[in-house]
């Protein structure tokens, strides 16, 4: 089943914009995981096949962000920092686990959690104060459910889904990246995860009935001293319309909820491609 899991942290010292990267998170993560099972974070390390796991950019808390209110138009996630993060600033990070291999090995970290031991981020020392895993209304991002809960609770007639591209999301086609979320790419993106992970396979979806009908983004850059990355943040109402059986509307809502958990697009266990589906209220 898959877990999306925000880990509420507190650094002792200020934290360089330098180990604020998507390449730092990526080895704090391999650290977590290598405490519980150093073979396993050798695995995930030597990987280069898609990953079970997603990691976002470190977050500082606000309780008053509208962002955390979860309201239209305020998603979007910080994803670089030209400033320390300075100590004692009270900051989230969330990971999203994909199975239940790794999500059982990480309950180790959980359960024995030590709120004295320090985690190293660069220079920095960071403790996990706390950890949300359930759904919280400051905090969209945490929530778990099982495949089969996705599946049988996705609707069979809800022809408008809503996705907030809230990290800079970018597609790979071919050598190069295609930063335009269309219909192939995200779907076909959200589907591969799906049928990688979940154990309930579409063997196709009706993707020629998805239309975009609202689009609000914009492009990013991302640049370090290694690379630069070109992104899309924003939002796209897509509609399902034509004649479509109901079987294939709730599959296409099923992958519209899985994208909490999944992502879509590159580099989704560095912090890009954090995707989440919007319910108008």
């Amino acid at each position: 089943m898959p877990h999306s899991l925000v880990l509420n942290l507190l650094p002792q010292s200020p934290v360089s914009p330098q180990f604020l990267t998507g390449r730092h998170l990526h080895a704090l993560f391999l650290t977590l995981v290598s405490s519980v099972d150093p073979t396993l974070g050798d695995r995930l390390h030597d990987s280069t096949a898609d990953k079970a796991f997603t990691l976002s950019p470190l977050q500082i808390s606000n309780t008053n962000s509208p962002l955390l209110k979860g309201n239209r138009g305020e998603s979007k996630l910080q994803y670089s920092h030209q400033q320390p993060i300075l100590a004692n600033t009270p900051c989230w990070w969330r990971i999203s686990l994909l199975n239940d291999t790794l999500f059982g090995k990480l309950t180790q970290v959980w359960l024995n959690l030590n709120p004295n031991r320090p985690w190293h981020l660069g220079s920095a020392d960071l403790y996990i104060t706390s950890i949300e895993g359930i759904p919280q209304s400051i905090q969209p991002w945490a929530n778990a459910s099982t495949y089969v809960q996705l599946y049988e609770e996705a609707s069979d007639r809800n022809c408008s889904i809503n996705l907030t591209f809230s990290t800079p999301t970018a597609f790979r086609q071919g050598q190069y990246d295609n930063t335009l979320p269309t219909r192939e790419s995200v779907f076909n993106s959200l589907l591969s995860r799906w049928n990688k992970y979940s154990g309930i396979e579409f063997t196709q979806i009706a993707i020629e009935s998805i239309f975009a009908s609202f689009v609000n983004i914009h492009t990013e850059i991302l640049a370090d001293s290694r690379s630069k990355f070109i992104g899309i943040i924003g939002e796209v109402n897509y509609k399902i319309l034509g004649p479509i059986e109901p079987i294939q509307i709730k599959q296409i809502n099923a992958l519209a909820d899985f994208a909490l958990y999944s992502g879509v697009g590159r580099k989704t266990t560095m912090g890009m491609g954090m995707t989440r589906r919007l319910y108008s209220h």
